[in-house]
């Protein structure tokens, strides 16, 4: 089963401050390029977290989110009692001067509205950032990949399918580019009977000679046998292997190779025609196979 390297994956776990969130996200790269956009990981433990990624998902260019979900449903404010004391020690000042009586529950309320007097008792990154929380996250990273491997389960198949039908589609191509095949020997044969008759050289065995090389030079029976091949190979190595990425971009090189020197050779306009045709279709193939880890 092929996978692609794209996906997405998303796990949640629970430690003791709250609910933490984990997303994966990859595309395709030539390696393992893996980065932590977060501060929930212990920084000692981060090497671990890439390295158990890489084990994961292989290849990719592979980013990891968190987000925290506190489960306090009511924050705790805690009294600055310093600032407290000394907004209410020039309150009473003041009421003093005025001379007019000072009500500690009234300063108190009025007091409890000013600028830093209460503090939040919420839970820092810091408390995250423990050892007794790795595991948890750990497991949590794993579900995220294992979510993220099962994406890219589905998005390989629909990868392997087009990518089949391409190939598919350049052996049918090949095909209709052999119904010239006649077509075109009769044209040559015409063209080197013409060339005989205009120019009927002196040294005939050295004029045999050179038409003996240049119908070898025409012959286009090796290059379709290989790209046969070649695509059938294509076709095993996605069949049998696990991770065939760039095992299929060396051969569709090779498939490449010999369309091109099949167009070369063809000398034919409705045989180039058809391998215009190829080619669109080696590009596509070429384009998703790099896409496949």
């Amino acid at each position: 089963m092929i996978l692609s390297m794209t996906g997405y994956g998303k796990a949640e776990c629970l430690i003791m401050q709250g609910k933490v969130t984990i997303e994966i996200k990859s595309v395709n790269s030539k390696s393992a390029d893996i980065s932590l956009k977060t501060n929930l990981i212990p920084r000692e433990r981060e090497a671990l977290a890439k390295q158990l990624i890489s084990s994961k998902l292989k290849r990719g260019n592979i980013d990891l989110y968190t987000s925290f979900e506190s489960n306090l449903n009511l924050e705790i404010k805690n009294i600055n009692k310093d600032i407290f004391c000394e907004y209410y020690r020039q309150f009473k000042d003041i009421a003093d001067s005025l001379g007019e009586k000072s009500d500690f529950s009234t300063l108190a309320l009025a007091i409890s509205k000013l600028p830093d007097i209460l503090e939040s008792n919420s839970t820092s990154t810091d408390d995250l950032v423990k050892e007794s929380n790795w595991l948890a996250l750990k497991e949590c990273i794993e579900s995220a990949c294992d979510s993220l491997t099962s994406f890219r389960e589905e998005e390989g198949q629909k990868l392997k399918q087009d990518i089949e039908e391409r190939i598919a589609l350049i052996l049918e191509y090949l095909s209709h580019a052999e119904e010239h095949e006649q077509e075109r020997v009769d044209s040559i044969k015409e063209r080197i009977e013409t060339k005989i008759k205009e120019y009927l050289p002196e040294e005939n065995n050295r004029f045999e000679q050179e038409i003996i090389y240049y119908l070898e030079k025409l012959d286009i029976t090796e290059e379709k046998v290989r790209l046969r091949q070649h695509c059938k190979y294509f076709i095993e190595t996605i069949e049998s292997e696990e991770c065939p990425g760039k095992k299929l971009g060396f051969i569709a090189q090779e498939i490449g190779r010999e369309i091109n020197t099949l167009g070369s050779k063809a000398n034919h306009a409705q045989i180039q025609q058809w391998v215009v045709r190829m080619k669109d279709e080696l590009e596509k193939i070429k384009e998703q196979s790099l896409n496949i880890l």
